[in-house]
């Protein structure tokens, strides 16, 4: 088999190698896009059964294409957004091949480009974007053995009630994937304990308006990084049963005990932080900072938006914050599995290149990498606080296909200028 040739080459084919296809296309830039499986696929297979997205149809979407047969303000199901982005690919014809592994790549020595071995053969291309996103591994703290009497198993791998053993069952990470399985299972009936660490709890809504509108408008998605002491601060929100504000005390309400964040595991009992009540308060701190950022907003932009009193009004404590538990013994408290919401990490070890820092991230500057030819796409903040939501990579990939261009006509001035000196030596 003969070695393909090619300008550039996309790893991924979900949302984000998508929009860089999508952005190369529109600038005529020859590219292939390998996708180890189907396009979208940790949107089918990576995902409870119940899943919806978190934002509404009119913002999680590409610019250029709107969702099928659902409404603007509608919450599309992970099913739906699957589909919508196999339409995509095939609206905008993007050159994807799927079931086409990437096992390596490395740069050609002496020469300019690079070698990718796939499993479908050998491609040699000037350019790589790894656009595999920020969802790669499933990350379990090692907290309790693998071999303890518990089962155990990543959020990622949770579909549904029913598939889980008898008993109840701890949630570690309160983020919008841990709140979610949470209310899920309490309303299953399940006993359901959620570990709670720190966390932005925004409105869904208010005064009308979603709170992607809001970061929106408020220039908040735009952030480009961070606030100090928030890089690890996860967003508790949901779009689920037609979207609502996640409130840990309404959580509570419905049977679920609210602990502090997981410490340690003595073979028996399992040890929670002293920082729940804090963990809640800081929450409910984040609620009413962007409460009042939007009535500022409202007032001074003149806005017909009615007031909203009742989203001012907090709750009382339940008595698993007042008195929270410090540590829970697994058998007494009959909990036949945890589920670990606790997030992913990368890998780029098919990347034979030395452009990672000494934690295996990406050295880049907005998605250029810092080896010529190698650009990353999908990370979070990569250039803003949206960078890895699917609105924000399709911004992202627009310029990074901006970035290939330019060095694109910088090759080719040198090659014509090469041609030119080679033709005038010859006549000479």
């Amino acid at each position: 088999m003969g070695v393909e040739q090619i300008d550039t080459v996309i790893v991924g084919a979900g949302q984000a190698g998508l929009a860089m296809s999508r952005h190369l296309r529109a600038q005529s830039v020859p590219h292939v896009l390998l996708e180890r499986d189907r396009i979208a696929e940790r949107w089918r297979t990576a995902r409870w059964d119940s899943l919806v997205a978190n934002g509404p149809a009119w913002h999680d979407r590409f610019p250029d294409l709107e969702f099928d047969r659902h409404a603007a303000d509608d919450f599309v199901p992970k099913e739906a957004v699957a589909a919508y982005f196999e339409r995509y690919a095939e609206k905008f014809d993007a050159p994807v091949r799927c079931g086409v592994e990437v096992q390596s790549a490395s740069r050609i020595p002496g020469r300019s480009g690079f070698r990718i071995e796939t499993s479908d053969g050998v491609i040699e291309a000037q350019r790589i974007v790894a656009a595999t996103g920020p969802f790669q591994h499933p990350v379990i703290p090692p907290v309790i053995p693998a071999d303890a009497a518990v089962m155990q198993m990543h959020s990622s791998a949770y579909r549904n009630p029913g598939q889980l053993p008898d008993g109840a069952v701890l949630i570690v990470g309160a983020g919008s994937s841990g709140v979610q399985i949470a209310d899920e299972l309490a309303r299953a009936g399940r006993k359901v304990y959620l570990s709670v660490g720190p966390h932005e709890r925004p409105p869904r809504a208010y005064r009308g308006r979603d709170f992607c509108w809001w970061l929106g408008v408020l220039g908040k998605w735009d952030l480009a990084a961070p606030n100090p002491g928030t890089e690890h601060v996860t967003i508790a929100v949901s779009g689920a049963h037609g979207g609502h504000t996640v409130d840990f005390r309404k959580l509570a309400g419905l049977g679920v005990t609210l602990v502090g964040r997981t410490e340690s595991f003595d073979g028996a009992r399992l040890q929670f932080r002293d920082d729940l009540a804090a963990n809640i308060a800081a929450g409910d701190a984040s609620l009413r900072a962007l409460l009042a950022e939007a009535d500022a907003y409202v007032t001074a932009q003149g806005l017909d938006l009615p007031p909203e009193p009742e989203a001012h009004v907090q709750l009382p404590d339940p008595d698993c914050v007042t008195q929270p538990l410090r540590s829970l013994d697994l058998q007494e408290a009959g909990i036949g599995c945890v589920i670990w919401a606790t997030g992913f990490r990368q890998d780029y070890g098919w990347l034979k290149l030395d452009i990672f820092d000494d934690q295996g991230r990406p050295r880049h500057q907005r998605g250029v990498s810092v080896e010529p030819g190698v650009y990353f796409l999908g990370l979070p903040w990569q250039s803003r606080r949206g960078s890895s939501f699917i609105w924000g990579v399709w911004h992202d990939a627009r310029y990074l296909a901006d970035q290939i261009v330019i060095q694109r006509s910088y090759r080719a001035y040198h090659d014509q200028t090469r041609h030119s000196e080679r033709s005038l030596a010859s006549a000479e």
